[in-house]
């Protein structure tokens, strides 16, 4: 029985009201983001240093050339108007060889540097991915599908575009910034000086814009992330939309979430937009400042013309870096939210570890204990409250109670999908944590309330739980859950292609499917969580006396509402309120006339004296 939830607000479907856009959200530290990428960078070491070498190799074309044009105005004497062709022949020539260098190193560290990003981005959805199969159910029941969905599509994705385009533009951005100011300091000081003067006005305004811009694009993540879970959930029960005549309150709350993601995107890329006019504007306050600082210089002081131009040259080009890094900072801020929240299901807690000393049960009997069990999926929810029974191998034990008492509880707990808060859980005398989650869920074929299909035919569906099983035994599996009847009408039989998400298969079908998935899984426990509350009766005890044969020397557990469905169990063990009320078979529960006796009562719609 998965935990219950409070309702949460309209738009919380990804993750409660945190998916409201707030303008006061801070995002979880950028820089500590920014190191991680870095990081997963890191394991591609090689192809990175190649990357970075070639990137240097044209950040210092790029800081060179600008030297070499002013020392090709050098080639004119402007006193005699005399002009050295032969000196200003070989600059042109440095220049334009420089010029084609960087032409080709741009290239090539291009192809090296979207290998190595494809490669990061396949990691990233790798880890990922391998990360959801780690994750405990509890993870799941409380987080929107739709949310996880958009964090491992649109915000690597996210990740993805930045770093292609981005990465290698700072890094050159860095080196030709530095190597700038480098040659200028030798060539001259104090138009150093007049160079430097932006400095300062950038940091400030890109600490500025920083601030506010992320906390938009982050807004923007969360919010498509509520567009997604609100897209995924009402595509899933858009039957019920339309049965209840739900569909204005449902575009209703589409319209408050869109409108939610469109007020982070329009704030988001109004302030990182308005970078680039602010930085083209001390661009150009500085380029102004070097021209008359030159101009006196050289009139005034005897400053070569050709330095001069050079200067000035060298103030373009050390803003192009701030204003490429200006013009990428939208993409890198919205790059940096959805890193934030895909690290954020990377830092989840795991399901706890298999111990050192866990083992593989070599031949499982069936034997299984429960011993003063208590859990609760919230601390202030007990559900089970110090739950003890004993079940022998082959027995079969019907689970039964109102909704909420905790069955299906129970039977999480034998399978581990949760652990105990306290107490012990034994299979054939051995704690179940001291066993491998893999063997230990090997033991059991079971089949739950929601029957899930994956996308394949029906016979890859029935051999999900036995992969090697030959098609003869997927064949029989279906006999035997009474599904084959069914398969082999349609158009091609068991090949027929189904999924978890199209309704080409009814309700019971579904079910019974996953009944033959049981069956052949061909496992020492049995668990039925109501296996056949979506059949009709006929196909219900044609599936009981089939079931009847497959419990045969199995520990089996049944869980149904369905009194009917379980008079013939061992014993059966009424819950209430997360404890064992009453315990004993069909005959002794009735003879006591209590709770059990009340529900077949009310149930059936007999008087108390007639049989069942």
């Amino acid at each position: 029985m998965p935990p219950t939830q409070p309702k949460q607000p309209s738009i919380g479907r990804a993750g409660g009201g945190a998916n409201r856009f707030a303008p006061g959200d801070k995002p979880q530290n950028a820089k500590s983001t920014l190191i991680r990428i870095i990081r997963i960078y890191a394991r591609f070491g090689r192809t990175i240093l190649l990357s970075i070498l070639l990137t240097a190799l044209t950040a210092l074309g790029g800081v060179a050339i600008p030297y070499f044009l002013g020392q090709a105005f050098n080639a004119f004497d402007l006193s005699t108007g005399a002009v050295d062709f032969t000196f200003l022949l070989r600059m042109i020539t440095v220049i334009a060889g420089l010029y084609l260098a960087n032409y080709l190193l741009g290239t090539a560290n291009g192809l090296v540097t979207l290998k190595v990003t494809q490669k990061l981005v396949f990691q990233l959805r790798s880890d990922f991915f391998a990360k959801l199969q780690k994750l405990p159910l509890s993870f799941f029941d409380t987080r929107s599908h739709g949310d996880t969905m958009s964090r491992l599509t649109n915000d690597i994705d996210s990740i993805s575009s930045t770093i292609a385009s981005t990465t290698t533009q700072l890094i050159q951005s860095v080196l030709t910034v530095l190597g700038s100011v480098a040659v200028m300091l030798t060539l001259s000081p104090l138009l150093t000086l007049a160079v430097l003067v932006s400095v300062p006005l950038v940091v400030a305004l890109t600490r500025t814009i920083a601030k506010r811009s992320r906390e938009y694009f982050l807004a923007q993540q969360r919010s498509l992330g509520a567009l997604n879970g609100a897209i995924e959930e009402n595509i899933l029960g858009l039957k019920m939309v339309k049965a209840f005549g739900r569909r204005d309150f449902v575009m209703g709350e589409f319209a408050e979430i869109n409108q939610n993601l469109l007020l982070a995107s329009m704030r988001a890329q109004i302030w990182a937009g308005s970078m680039m006019p602010l930085m083209n504007v001390i661009n150009n306050l500085s380029f102004a400042l070097v021209a008359i600082a030159g101009g006196v210089l050289s009139v005034g002081y005897g400053l070569a013309v050709g330095t001069v131009v050079s200067f000035l040259s060298y103030s373009k080009q050390f803003g192009q870096p701030l204003n490429a890094v200006a013009g990428m900072w939208n993409t890198i801020q919205q790059a940096l939210a959805g890193a934030e929240r895909v690290f954020e299901i990377m830092d989840q807690t795991e399901e706890i570890p298999d111990p050192p000393d866990a083992v593989d049960p070599e031949k499982v009997a069936g034997h299984v204990t429960f011993e003063d069990v208590c859990f609760s999926y919230t601390p202030e929810t007990p559900i089970l409250k110090h739950i003890s029974f004993d079940v022998k191998p082959g027995e079969v034990i019907a689970l039964v109670g109102e909704t909420g008492a905790g069955k299906t509880t129970v039977v999480n707990l034998l399978t581990r999908f949760y652990d105990a808060d306290s107490g012990e859980i034994l299979i054939d005398d051995v704690p179940i944590t001291h066993l491998r989650r893999d063997s230990l869920r090997r033991c059991f074929s079971v089949v739950l309330q929601d029957t899930c299909l994956f996308t394949g035919t029906i016979l890859e569906n029935i051999r999900y739980s036995r992969p090697e099983a030959t098609e003869e035994q997927v064949i029989a599996a279906a006999k035997l859950a009474h599904a084959d009847e069914f398969i082999e009408k349609l158009p091609k039989g068991y090949a027929t292609a189904v999924s978890g998400s199209t309704d080409n298969l009814s309700v019971g079908q579904r079910q019974l499917l996953a009944i033959a998935r049981a069956v052949l899984c061909d496992c020492p426990i049995l668990i039925l969580d109501e296996a056949t509350s979506s059949v009709d009766t006929k196909t219900e005890k044609d599936i009981q006396r089939a079931l009847l044969g497959l419990m045969q020397n199995r520990t089996s557990f049944l869980i149904a509402h369905r009194l009917s469905t379980i008079r013939d169990a061992d014993r059966i063990l009424i819950l209430e309120n997360g404890e064992i009320l009453e315990s004993g078979n069909h005959a002794e529960l009735m003879a006591q006339k209590g709770r059990y006796y009340e529900m077949v009562v009310s149930q059936m719609g007999i008087p108390a004296a007639a049989p069942l």
